[in-house]
């Protein structure tokens, strides 16, 4: 028999999530995971409820300017209609448009 091969492994860090991954080389397989410490959002109870109360204020706030944005857009669509139908009227239509295959 004869000698068994010496494990060789080395670790790498994910540039992604930076986890560790212990990757064995005869196997050419990851034989490890080690998962990123994630630091914590909030120090305490009260710090995360002031967050999600300001999170909520600006999607009322966004849900706000939304329905507005609405109300005017009939108005405001109209208005571009109106606009383009005046153009249609002072360029008078020359006929078939010249295409670049036609230049050829």
């Amino acid at each position: 028999m004869g000698k068994p091969k010496p494990e060789i492994a080395f670790d790498v860090t994910c540039p992604c999530c930076n986890a560790v991954l212990k990757v064995d080389v005869q196997e050419r397989a990851v034989i490890a995971h080690t998962a990123a410490v994630k630091p914590k959002m909030f120090n305490d109870i009260e710090e995360a409820a002031r967050a999600m109360k300001e999170q909520d204020s600006r999607k009322e706030s966004i849900f706000r300017q939304s329905v507005e944005a609405q109300k005017n857009a009939s108005g405001l669509l109209e208005k571009k209609f109106q606009e383009a139908l005046k153009k249609a009227k002072e360029s008078p239509d020359t006929g078939k448009p010249i295409r670049d295959f036609d230049l050829d």
